[in-house]
């Protein structure tokens, strides 16, 4: 190969890919990050005008009734917790294990909820009929006998309960455009605390006025909640991401000049990710992590203190279940000044920079747990009842502020996973470490003394939560720069720039603190081979990693064949026609030669004919492997195992074949042969990425090259330009390599 431009490569003259791209992003980003809501400033839209433009008054008036009366079964537990504790003769650790019991089932129902609404929009089905479930479940609560039926009830009531937690925001956040968004997230934060007033209200009048039993009240409440379930039921689902996603695309066409939606050649779903993929794509993000870990410490301190509040209220200041659901009731309205504000300042903070929010959400944690501490220590009732209701009120204001910076740094699709894994991590994880830390204080301290502990974990979650202020708007950022990129490629190619078969971009990966790849973009195009070469420990085996799915980069984006599988699962890609052969261990040692051939075709289904096909054919390709067809794989000799791993690779017939150190160890001839097998491979049409240290090898045979430094690109183009780069050769490869393409 001499150092021109293979024909299948992109023609000199053409505008570059890569050119292009970087030109539009800034303009592109820019305009995305506006239709996500930040704009650096500016006027908020008025509330009125915001929400008709939007989905009306309806569907927040209908989840936040869903969401007051949610309350009813929890609040009227916990306030007649001292009552129901008598009754059946179960202890306060019972009582509050029961409570962690709810809160599991609740946790368990969030993750089936969050992946069957993830594929098609049908949140509002599953919010008006888990409504109906839960208000069964409450009026139920009254006709139980012992901790049995008990706990029967308060899981079945978790389970439909969960709903709330999985989709009621995310349905909240695709209803409305986001500069109303604040303001429609603390109102159903309002509303909620709405419940934790009606419910507390209820209570006293049942008990006081009506003079009802503890199971009277749980029937009429469950009444009730029928009642709002039936309100409920003309919800409807917007779709994913109608107010931002969808303007954020608009928006990179007109900046990109180009009007035609993305158009993939094989079907979009064939890249659809499923919930482990999300989950584990949502775990990579610094972002969500802090807001995870603060949920788990949040956790420990929320879901005891429900609990031990009401015992606190009961022993220290000797009030009976009318006066706590007074107390509690009045406690509550101190949240709705609180989240008044939220509603007229956090839409400007979100707009000016969603930095404010976590620092605005961590505050309010700390002052929460001081207000709590105080509650415990001052003897003046008055101003008990007034921390108490501090307490709640900020604990109130920083649910929407996390919920608005969470929710708004993922795709739209995957909202409802991250509600899910905050569900787990606030109740499961964090409400387990809870119980654990006050059960044992409690007993030598008191409750008083439990309350005061909780002062640990507060905190701690204000602590963690103030360290997503340096990651939050990388992590928009690079949401927007994954999502933008298919509608960059489309408009491209309008234009007579066609996407390559495969393109990363701005490509990031870290190995735990050690980062290995920094901001990497890479394309191979059809038919071409591409020699991937650089120094020891350049990055360039963890890009292979990468591309095929053994490792998901912590930032960029991975396009094949024009679809987005920057977090498909490795064997998805597989069946989208990407093959690795990774250097030195290819094949499985202990079984034959054979077996190592039909484990590969595994991939190919049940079809016999094709897998037997595909084995005589990569056996045909390889008469040494032939003639050991029986043998275990330990027997052959490091080619023979070379020649072994590109067989399994051929029987997949990839469109894409990513080779990793082809000649490791081996002889002269063998890697002579090997090469052939190559070339061959590449001329029926298979792209190849070969990473070499040996550049006799790789630009014998490449169109394109690409020399990595340190997990940066230093050089990008035809291999004879890079025989010129004595400054990038010198340090890897020995004398002579410019006799690779010849005179």
């Amino acid at each position: 190969m001499n150092g021109e431009a293979n024909p299948r490569g992109r023609r000199s003259e053409a505008p570059s890919f890569a050119d292009e791209l970087a030109a539009e992003r800034a303009d592109a980003r820019a305009a995305a990050r506006r239709a996500f809501g930040v704009t650096g400033g500016g006027q908020v839209p008025r509330l009125r005008g915001a929400l008709a433009a939007s989905s009306g008054w309806y569907p927040l008036l209908a989840l936040g009734l869903l969401a007051l009366v949610d309350e009813f079964q929890s609040y009227a537990f916990f306030v007649l917790g001292p009552e129901i504790s008598a009754t059946l003769g179960i202890s306060k650790t019972a009582l509050a294990t029961l409570v962690l019991v709810k809160s599991i089932a609740i946790t368990i129902a969030v993750m089936p909820l969050a992946a069957f609404v993830q594929r098609r929009a049908r949140r509002a089905f599953v919010s008006i009929a888990t409504a109906f479930g839960w208000s069964v479940m409450t009026a139920l609560t009254g006709f139980v006998v012992d901790v049995w039926g008990l706990l029967g009830v308060l899981s079945v009531d978790g389970l439909t309960t969960g709903s709330v937690r999985a989709v009621h925001t995310p349905l909240i956040m695709d209803s409305y455009e986001p500069g109303v968004r604040a303001r429609a997230l603390a109102f159903y934060r309002g509303a909620n605390a709405m419940g934790n007033i009606t419910a507390p209200l209820l209570v006293a009048l049942l008990t006081t006025v009506f003079a009802l039993t503890w199971r009277g009240v749980f029937v009429a409440m469950g009444g009730v909640c029928l009642v709002a379930a039936a309100f409920a039921v003309g919800l409807r689902d917007p779709g994913f991401g109608h107010y931002d996603v969808d303007r954020a695309r608009a928006a990179t066409r007109s900046a990109s000049k180009g009007d035609a939606p993305t158009v993939a050649e094989v079907p979009d779903d064939a890249a659809s990710l499923g919930f482990v993929e999300i989950a584990r794509r949502l775990l990579l993000v610094p972002t969500i992590r802090r807001v995870l870990a603060f949920n788990v410490v949040l956790g420990m301190l929320l879901v005891p203190m429900s609990t031990f509040l009401f015992f606190f209220l009961e022993e220290r200041w000797n009030m009976s279940p009318g006066a706590r659901g007074l107390l509690f009731a009045g406690a509550a309205a101190f949240s709705f000044p609180v989240l008044w504000w939220f509603g007229r300042n956090g839409e400007r903070m979100f707009r000016r920079d969603p930095a404010a929010l976590v620092v605005l959400a961590s505050w309010t944690i700390g002052a929460a747990v001081l207000a709590l501490a105080g509650a415990v220590f001052v003897p003046l009732f008055a101003v008990m009842v007034v921390l108490v209701g501090l307490t709640l009120a900020f604990v109130a204001a920083a649910f929407p502020a996390i919920s608005l910076i969470a929710l708004s740094i993922v795709p739209p699709r995957m909202r409802p996973h991250v509600a899910a894994l905050v569900g787990i991590a606030l109740a499961a994880v964090g409400g387990v470490g809870g119980l654990v830390l006050l059960g044992g204080v409690d007993r030598r301290f008191g409750v008083g003394g439990a309350l005061v502990a909780l002062a640990i974990p507060g905190i701690a979650a204000a602590i963690v939560l103030l360290g997503a202020r340096r990651t939050v708007n990388d992590d928009l950022d690079r949401m927007i720069d994954q999502l933008l990129l298919g509608e960059e490629l489309a408009a491209l190619a309008e234009r007579g720039i066609p996407a390559p078969l495969l393109a990363c971009r701005r490509i990031e990966f870290s190995y735990g603190a050690l980062q290995v790849l920094f901001q990497l973009d890479f394309e191979v195009e059809e038919g071409q081979v591409v020699a991937l070469l650089g120094t020891n420990g350049a990055g360039k085996s963890t890009l292979l990693r990468v591309v095929s799915g053994l490792g998901l980069p912590s930032s960029g984006a991975v396009h094949f064949r024009g679809l987005d599988v920057t977090y498909v699962d490795a064997e998805r890609r597989v069946a989208l026609g990407m093959a690795l052969v990774p250097g030195g261990r290819g094949v499985f040692t202990a079984l034959s030669v054979v077996d190592n051939l039909r484990a590969a075709a595994y991939s190919l289904g049940r079809d016999r004919r094709s897998v037997e096909r595909g084995i005589e054919d990569a056996l045909a390709g390889f008469p040494a492997l032939a003639d050991r067809r029986n043998q275990p794989a330990s027997t052959l000799s490091g080619g023979e195992r070379q020649m072994l791993a590109l067989g399994k690779a051929l029987i997949l017939r990839p469109r894409l074949l990513l080779v990793d150190e082809l000649s490791l160890g081996l002889a002269p001839r063998i890697v002579s042969e090997l090469l052939e097998t190559v070339r061959t491979i590449n001329a029926r049409g298979t792209a190849v990425v070969l990473v070499e240290q040996s550049v006799n090898l790789a630009l014998s045979i490449a169109h394109r090259a690409y020399f990595l430094q340190r997990g940066r690109v230093r050089f990008e183009g035809v291999p004879a330009d890079l025989l010129e780069r004595d400054d990038l050769l010198r340090s890897v490869f020995l004398e002579g390599a410019a006799s690779a393409l010849g005179p």
